[in-house]
């Protein structure tokens, strides 16, 4: 039980971490292949938080840190879409 924990952790950290990064790349004045490379798997990571949540409550839903970390993955979503609502609406003008 407490592997499952652990895995559910990890897996849940991974859309909060990418979602600041990958906005925060996008955002800095860093331009190389690399870079590029990076903020599309992050912001892909990133975007994916609702995926890992599920993960999280199917191998541990009754671990509090997994319902934390549960939200933030939401929140990650809906930062990455919001970016992305943002960014169209500036192109849009």
């Amino acid at each position: 039980m407490k592997i499952k924990k652990t895995i559910a952790i990890i897996l849940e950290i991974i859309p909060v971490i990418c979602a600041p990064l990958s906005i925060g790349l996008i955002l800095s004045k860093f331009d190389s292949p690399i870079i590029s490379s990076v903020i599309a798997v992050t912001m892909l990571l990133g975007f994916l938080g609702f995926v890992f949540f599920i993960l999280g409550r199917l191998l541990a839903k009754e671990e509090k840190a997994v319902r934390i970390l549960g939200v933030l993955d939401i929140l990650a979503t809906v930062a990455v879409i919001g970016f992305y609502v943002l960014i169209f609406f500036i192109m849009a003008q």
